[in-house]
């Protein structure tokens, strides 16, 4: 399959400035090519969001500026640390303190690129143009839909945009495979083809979590614990951990392995429980605060599916609507680890309805 052929599947309106938020990662390369290749005027700009010497910010910035020139076209760096630090990381630390287990990526969207990159691109451009693996729709609205590539779909991490925002916005590799756009990239001869995808999160860089988190948390040992109060090991510090938790306890001994399952904070009590499938690692309900509708439901009660965790597969649950932002959630069948703070996300077939924050529902989580 060559580009031509890729580009017919592509729904991508011609002659427009859009501006592409560029990371100097493969699909974000691609995208501003593919922009170029159907004649549009792409505009790369480049988001800084983190000063640190093991952040890849400046071999990012240098790929950024690279690849633009290959393309032959413009683009322009902006700074958005200040903005970060404040909006996002200090809300990870926060609730790290409090135990919970927060998506950065998420609040990221949120507050920066949905917010901060967006009124900038609007200043320069028609529209902002991102590598995202994810679908809008227009119907009568403009609807997120998941993108074809099932397992690179990045909805999830999306689901806080509102329709105004999704109205300036395009995901022009979400009909695409990873393989497709990993191949426009060779064919192109993209300096970033074979660039590895980032994982993890940037302002951790080339260290453990725990490293970088002890640097603004001090940590605090404290008891591991059965449910029954019996104590096993010590953990250390509780922001370390994670609901369904396996690894790094230090925990041995006969028997099947030890899984985190509650956390008392104001004891620095680590709950675990022994075996994948005991019960107290699972739940039925939970709820949900902070949640965001892209469009809100005329129902009290919806049906739909929903994520609590970025690779899961949807299920089945319905939805009750306590007030704008809390909802009640009742899954068809019982879910593994659910972690407070992470995201909940609802799905009615691939539209993305939105989606909120999981509220601290286990009891072993005491404030």
């Amino acid at each position: 399959m060559n580009i031509d052929q890729i580009l017919k599947r592509i729904d991508i309106p011609s002659n427009k400035r859009v501006v592409v938020g560029m990371s100097g990662g493969v699909d974000s390369s691609v995208t501003a090519a593919l922009l170029k290749e159907v004649g549009c005027e792409p505009i790369g700009l480049f988001m800084k969001n983190w000063e640190d010497t093991l952040c890849p910010a400046e071999q990012d910035a240098s790929d950024v500026a690279q690849v633009a020139k290959q393309l032959q076209i413009p683009f322009y760096t902006v700074n958005f640390t200040k903005e970060y630090r404040e909006r996002v990381f200090a809300e990870f630390l926060r609730d790290l303190k409090a135990g919970y287990t927060p998506n950065p990526d998420i609040l990221c969207n949120r507050e920066i690129k949905f917010h901060y990159l967006l009124e900038r691109a609007k200043k320069i451009g028609d529209t902002l143009a991102t590598g995202h693996y994810a679908t809008i729709v227009h119907h009568t609205h403009h609807e997120l839909h998941k993108g074809d590539d099932l397992t690179k779909d990045q909805s999830y991490f999306l689901y806080t945009a509102t329709e105004e925002q999704l109205s300036h916005m395009m995901f022009p590799l979400g009909t695409l495979k990873k393989h497709e756009v990993r191949m426009i990239a060779e064919q192109l001869n993209l300096v970033v083809a074979h660039k590895k995808d980032s994982t993890g999160i940037c302002f951790i860089g080339e260290r453990s979590f725990r490293s970088f988190i002890s640097e603004y948390i001090p940590s605090r040992p404290g008891p591991i614990q059965t449910l029954s109060g019996k104590t096993i090991g010590i953990h250390m510090g509780i922001e370390y951990y994670t609901i369904g938790q396996r690894k790094g306890l230090g925990i041995g001994g006969n028997g099947s392995a030890w899984f985190v399952a509650g956390k008392d904070v104001k004891e620095n009590i680590l709950y675990v429980v022994q075996g994948n499938n005991d019960p107290s690692l699972f739940r039925k309900e939970l709820y949900a605060t902070e949640t965001h509708w892209i469009h809100p439901p005329k129902e009290t009660n919806v049906r739909c599916t929903a994520k609590i965790r970025y690779r899961q597969e949807d299920q089945p649950c319905l939805v009750t609507l306590l007030s704008n932002q809390n909802v009640h959630v009742t899954f068809d069948s019982p879910q593994r680890a659910v972690t407070p703070r992470q995201a909940i996300v609802f799905y009615q077939g691939s539209q993305c309805l939105g989606g909120g924050f999981i509220h601290h529902h286990n009891l072993l989580i005491k404030d």
